[in-house]
């Protein structure tokens, strides 16, 4: 059972990636960066506590602010997830609609839209302009 979740939890998928992205892959690998372990090429060979840690330590080097959460009054340290977070955030509020959520569903590999609706925050004065269009409709 655990070796299933670990498995499900580990799920591939095939993400877009820009082409100057693409190019600092392109020379990394070329100059010898990934690694063999057990058995499997790995681009980077850093494990999740570490990819964390690179994280952390590049925001405070660049002297990224810690990241306040309205909603919990929480302050937490810029980290691979808040990252994530932030991308599904802009995303949203890019394109909202039901196919751009569908889309960031599948980038961010949620099996459930609903995980993926979560970013879908409406505030006050949106949810009252809705309110307007439904009742106060002009034909």
């Amino acid at each position: 059972m655990k070796l299933l979740k670990e498995q499900e939890h580990r799920r591939q998928r095939v993400l877009p990636i820009d082409n100057q992205t693409l190019g600092m892959l392109r020379e990394y690998i070329e100059r010898g960066g990934p690694v063999v372990r057990d058995g499997k090429r790995l681009i980077f060979g850093i494990n999740r506590h570490r990819a964390w840690q690179i994280v952390k330590e590049c925001a405070e080097r660049v002297g990224l602010p810690k990241l306040f959460n309205p909603e919990t009054g929480r302050v937490h340290n810029v980290s691979p997830h808040r990252l994530r977070d932030a991308f599904a955030t802009y995303a949203v509020k890019q394109d909202d609609s039901g196919d751009g959520l569908r889309l960031l569903q599948e980038h961010l590999g949620h099996q459930s839209f609903n995980t993926t609706a979560k970013y879908r925050k409406v505030s006050g004065r949106e949810h009252h302009d809705w309110y307007q269009k439904l009742w106060h409709h002009k034909d």
